[in-house]
């Protein structure tokens, strides 16, 4: 896809609590929403759920989600469904309660395809375009959900940085939907691979949107242990690569020295030149610079140390073996059992008492889930202690055993 409505064009606008709703509303229409989705044919919603638990800025906002339904049922699209995935390290049915994202789905009667669920077949995709790095890393065939085959998509992502692909947007947005539990084996080559995803998009979607929030938007160690910050800003665009770049200028990174759009418009697929992106609505030049970072965490580390550095060689073996749940522990024990406790909690109290954490409040029951240690993951603690402590016993054993030997 070459060339598609709306290509190059991004919409902005500066929101509030009080008029977001009204703001979506006119925010996709100046991005022309009705020239790039077809109105005929089912559209599917591709809600983000990057934690189980709320945290500013991580997952879509409910008024996100209920904008997008209230704005595009305006406009005639009467067969809308909202789309979910699982991933190893986030509980997807915890997470749309924790987000208030069913809360938003039941209220408007939007049915939602679960597509980890034993009723949803994934085909194989036969890409009719060469593949950077997808038909390499699934020799066997790439598998994608029949369901979404034919269906325009609209991506629901949040504007905020990220440990592995330096800002996380539109493009990423669709990773967790084409994808299933085994795509953690692509985060070695995961520029490369969302340019794939948006290449097998523009063939089996008639049409593709995003509506980006940015009321609040996150730094430092995204997807999850961020700085939150109220920007009050909202996107909205048919092209997935201007979005994305889009949202990359705002944050404070050059679009063109992120390897996945700079990739994703030299093969066409969008405009990620900033110099070539109309932006309708809010004048960006406006916005003082948000001079946003992109950090790591621990568990960040440790995985770029398995994708890029000298663990290379035990990639297969840690990741794609049995060994495998070890490094889904890992990421679980960091941020469920010591990040949200001790800092994610704190900030998220504060977070709840701003304009837009008392909207968030403000949906379904008027409560807020604020996990301590989770139970599960703390006895996988112990359990893995335990194992490693005698592991470690019985390697210093038998080493005690060889220096007694005497040389034969």
């Amino acid at each position: 896809m070459s060339d598609f409505p709306g290509k190059g064009k991004v919409a902005v606008l500066k929101t509030s609590p009080d008029t977001v709703l009204e703001d979506i509303d006119q925010l996709i229409r100046l991005a022309e929403v009705d020239q790039a989705l077809p109105k005929e044919i089912q559209t599917g919603l591709k809600i983000n759920i990057s934690w189980q638990t709320w945290y500013p800025a991580c997952s879509t906002t409910p008024w996100q989600l209920e904008g997008v339904i209230r704005a595009l049922r305006g406009l005639g699209y009467t067969d809308l469904v909202g789309v979910h995935n699982d991933t190893v390290v986030v509980d997807t049915s915890d997470g749309e309660v924790n987000n208030k994202h069913k809360y938003v789905t039941d209220l408007y009667r939007v049915p939602c395809l679960y597509l980890y669920q034993d009723l949803f077949e994934w085909v194989e995709f036969i890409p009719s375009k060469p593949m950077l790095v997808l038909d390499k890393v699934y020799p066997q065939g790439i598998f994608i959900p029949k369901a979404l085959m034919g269906m325009n998509m609209v991506q629901l992502p949040t504007i905020k940085t990220h440990v592995f692909t330096i800002i996380t947007g539109a493009m990423k947005n669709a990773f967790g939907g084409l994808l299933h539990r085994n795509r953690h084996w692509t985060h070695s080559v995961i520029h490369e691979t969302l340019v794939d995803l948006l290449t097998i998009q523009q063939e089996i979607h008639p049409g593709i949107f995003a509506l980006m929030d940015g009321t609040f938007a996150g730094d430092g160690p995204g997807p999850r242990a961020m700085r939150w910050h109220e920007k009050d800003i909202l996107l909205a665009s048919a092209d997935q690569v201007a979005i994305d770049a889009v949202s990359a200028r705002l944050q404070g990174f050059d679009p063109l020295s992120i390897p996945f759009i700079r990739l994703a418009h030299d093969k066409g697929l969008g405009i990620g030149d900033p110099r070539e992106i109309e932006i309708v609505g809010y004048d960006i030049e406006q916005e003082k610079p948000w001079h946003f970072i992109q950090e790591d965490t621990l568990a960040s580390k440790g995985q770029k140390l398995i994708y890029h550095g000298p663990l290379k060689p035990l990639e297969k073996p840690l990741l794609q073996s049995s060994l495998v749940p070890w490094s889904y522990f890992a990421s679980n024990f960091f941020h469920n059992v010591y990040w949200y406790p001790f800092v994610g909690r704190k900030r998220v109290k504060k977070a709840l008492a701003t304009r837009w954490g008392q909207h968030f409040k403000a949906y379904g029951d008027g409560q807020v889930v604020l996990p301590g240690m989770e139970k599960k993951t703390v006895l996988q603690a112990l359990v893995g202690l335990t194992i490693f402590a005698a592991m470690a016993g019985t390697l210093t054993w038998l080493v005690s055993r060889k220096r007694q030997r005497p040389d034969s």
